[in-house]
């Protein structure tokens, strides 16, 4: 790379790191609000409500990081812009896709990292505090390993394995004691779901009664179960789609494969996780045909409030169409891609409509070329193009018409 790509890339991952830092600080100043409610519940105090912020920042730098790519995109080219540096470099004779090269590398720069977070960081810390969270708001609570979540209530014991989230659960165990060392029955569920607070439904159950001398057995459809346990544990035993990595993701998908379950909904997790990694690259550039054109010379507050808009806009659609997909039974490749596809065509017909190069031959017979811009220049860019135009062709020396001799009046005869 060479100093000007150098100088833009720098920029943009500057930029970039400073409305991270302000997006980070508002999300975790709202996640901290958000666990008031809880602090006091059981062992649940201010710091661990401070600790549960502190590993979510991870999952929020990932989740956050599209829209700060296009906010730190904005204001640092627009920063550029406004300065008439980037006026002068492509009247040099710079094109915009050579000024594109080193601002897509920032953002592949940025998406890396966000494979990193999204990776390696993110997943395991957002577990981590969720389930330090439960217990210390439950008691009771122990896990074994980390597909399944146990819980004691009273004589029964509690077995839950992997589920989705907001939906039923699967791999149901109870285990009902009578008195401290004497198990009374075992029953096994396909499914268990919330009917009523404090009520339990129970799907597909085969019941294991232990008597003094015999062992009696039943299948049936469906019971009823009483327990205080809360739903927040069994939410423990959930696997979100947001918080399993590319390769857990991919593991899961062949498990629910193998096992005739659906697997729409992780599948488009899958697919719109890599199709984000991608949005990165596109938003860094999709600030191009802005800052080049109708936010050349706004303020950094515009640039800012513009650049904020269209991240929680792609936000909002992107979360619409999965979930909508998911509804319909769409295609989840389709689903996971549409709007990062969507997003990457209107940038790339909008950087080649915001500039072009037009070759015009002059009097010399020698091609000038001139930028032509879509959006009317200010005064100081007009003067910065017009000083870097072809010298005009010599006028022609105008003929000077010879001064034809006047007529004057004659004189008048003297009196004789």
């Amino acid at each position: 790379m060479n100093i000007l790509d150098r100088y833009l890339f720098r920029t943009v991952l500057v930029y970039t790191a400073m409305a991270m830092a302000v997006l980070l600080t508002l999300g975790a100043l709202f996640v901290f609000i958000s666990q008031q409610g809880d602090i006091g519940v059981g062992s649940y105090s201010a710091g661990d409500a401070f600790l549960f912020t502190l590993l979510n920042v991870p999952q929020q730098a990932f989740e956050l990081l599209p829209i700060g790519a296009m906010i730190g995109a904005l204001m640092g080219l627009g920063n550029l812009a406004s300065g008439s540096e980037l006026v002068v470099t492509r009247a040099s004779g710079v094109s915009v896709w050579r000024i594109a090269w080193p601002v897509g590398l920032a953002g592949l720069t940025l998406a890396l990292m966000m494979y990193g977070i999204g990776e390696y960081a993110a997943p395991p810390l957002a577990q981590f505090a969720k389930r330090e969270k439960t217990t210390d708001k439950l008691a009771d609570v122990s896990f074994a390993g980390s597909s399944s979540a146990w819980v004691k209530d009273g004589n029964l014991i509690l077995r839950v394995q992997t589920g989705e989230v907001d939906r039923a659960f699967g791999g149901v165990s109870l285990f009902q004691l009578d008195g401290p060392t004497r198990l009374r029955s075992i029953q096994r569920a396909e499914r268990i779901s919330v009917a009523t607070p404090g009520r339990w439904s129970l799907h597909n159950v085969a019941t294991t009664h232990f008597g003094d001398d015999r062992i009696d057995s039943d299948l049936t459809s469906g019971i009823m179960m009483q327990s205080k346990v809360n739903p927040e544990f069994l939410g423990l035993a959930a696997t979100d789609p947001q918080l399993l990595t590319l390769r857990g993701l991919a593991s899961y998908i062949d498990h629910l494969r193998r096992n005739s379950l659906d697997t729409a909904s992780y599948e488009i997790g899958y697919w719109s996780r890599i199709a984000r990694l991608f949005a990165v690259i596109v938003v860094t550039l999709l600030a191009l045909p802005f800052v080049f054109g109708p936010l050349r010379t706004t303020g950094a507050g515009t640039r800012t409030v513009i650049g904020v808009m269209l991240g929680v806009i792609f936000f909002l659609i992107t979360g619409t169409i999965e979930k909508g997909g998911q509804i319909f039974g769409l295609n989840p490749a389709l689903v996971g891609w549409l709007p990062t596809a969507a997003i990457g065509l209107c940038t790339l017909i909008e950087n080649a409509r915001s500039l072009s190069v037009r070759q015009a031959p002059t009097a010399n017979g020698r091609l000038a070329f001139s930028i032509i811009d879509h959006e009317a220049p200010n005064a100081r860019d007009r003067h910065t193009a017009i000083a870097h135009r072809a010298p005009p062709a010599p006028r022609r020396a105008r003929r000077r018409r010879s001064a034809e001799p006047r007529l004057s009046a004659p004189a008048a005869c003297p009196p004789q």
